[in-house]
């Protein structure tokens, strides 16, 4: 691989290997929507989760979509120097966050840039007049083309960007009405880790107007909610400072789940067990890879009532902690998991390193098969 090294970081600059890494993370994203309707079925996610992570895989797909158009023509003479992917070789396996920035800016001005370059049908005709009456492989307007299909996806939108703000989800109203259930949801991508990390939130609504139409509440829960996303932070952090800050929320539970890193022996420069399997699975592109994924939950087991001034009380929720590591992790549990092919799972079996025992496998193999272990 011709690579351009700066700390965790580097360029595919090479054509082959560039399009061979947007194939892989095409299957993966393919891969990830069966292994949620498994999880599903294993109640590992519930009907509204699935959907909700279905929805957002569904965005890091445009992504991907995008910038495979984007470097489509990365490492050939276009005419004009316009970089290559920078991804995060070391414990990510995904493009560094700058890219989704960049990304994130170029679609503010996909309008303009399409208004300004020839239509496709246009570039069409050009390509073929250099390639017959000019004889010559028609490089820069094949980048040309590659640049309008980038700003054509990124016009369309539903691509998962840096931050994804808050929606909610209306779940149900209690039998007298005055108690409101929703499922907010959120994303962003992590920029110290580079993976893309989903929030889910149940909370009950005690307001006199309904969450995401009060004009007052929902744009400062959003605002609270995305300045709250950092990986660092534990959940009950998050959790105990949304409650604090919204008398009349109530978080009932809280899930982070964490999509990656994605290790690959061509591609990444993991430690520990994973690099071994890795190296002893490698030989088959389809099947050099695993991702893993880990899902954190904190749980609200109790409410009590916090007066406030001389006559009012609010509730405040009491969260569960795991049993012995609870206040170090500040969850109430947290599961690994690891999505591979089974060529790399069946090298993992044979040499069953310690640590893995207790991690949920999910086996992925043409179609729609997915095992569990």
């Amino acid at each position: 691989m011709n690579e351009t090294n700066v700390s965790d970081r580097v360029g595919l600059t090479e054509s082959h290997v560039s399009r061979r890494y947007f194939r892989k993370f095409e299957a993966i994203m393919g891969h990830l929507a069966h292994v949620a309707g498994v999880m599903r079925a294993e109640k590992h996610l519930d009907d509204r989760e699935t959907e909700v992570l279905a929805r957002h895989v569904a965005m890091l797909t445009f992504t991907f979509r995008a910038l495979s158009m984007k470097y489509l023509l990365a490492g050939r003479d276009t005419g004009r120097f316009f970089g290559s992917l920078t991804i995060d070789n070391h414990e990510s396996g995904f493009p560094t966050a700058q890219e989704l920035m960049v990304m994130a800016n170029d679609a503010g001005q996909a309008g303009r840039h399409l208004a300004s370059m020839p239509s496709a049908d246009g570039l069409k005709r050009q390509m073929l007049d250099e390639i017959i009456s000019e004889r010559q492989v028609p490089t820069r307007t094949q980048f040309a083309m590659s640049q309008r299909l980038y700003y054509e996806e990124l016009s369309r939108g539903d691509l998962f960007w840096p931050r994804n703000d808050p929606e909610a989800i209306w779940l149900k109203n209690s039998p007298d009405g005055k108690r409101r259930s929703y499922l907010l949801h959120w994303s962003v991508y992590d920029t110290q880790a580079n993976i893309p990390v989903l929030y889910l939130m149940e909370v009950e609504d005690t307001g006199r107007h309904g969450l995401p139409g009060d004009a007052n509440r929902w744009p400062q829960v959003q605002a609270h909610l995305m300045a709250q996303s950092l990986g660092g932070l534990k959940l009950l952090t998050i959790a105990k400072g949304f409650d604090q800050d919204f008398d009349s929320l109530h978080p009932k539970r809280l899930r982070r789940i964490h999509l990656g890193p994605m290790y690959s022996h061509g591609y990444t420069q993991q430690s520990g067990p994973i690099r071994d399997v890795l190296a002893q699975a490698a030989g088959e592109e389809t099947e050099d890879w695993a991702l893993a994924w880990t899902s954190e939950e904190l749980l609200s087991k109790e409410v009590q009532t916090e007066k406030t001034g001389w006559f009012g009380a609010v509730e405040r929720e009491v969260f569960e902690l795991a049993p012995y590591e609870g206040v170090e992790l500040g969850a109430t549990t947290r599961e690994r998991a690891l999505i591979l092919p089974a060529r790399p799972f069946q090298v993992l079996s044979e040499m069953n390193p310690p640590g893995f025992a207790r991690v949920k496998k999910y086996v992925v193999g043409a179609g729609d098969r997915v095992l569990s272990y």
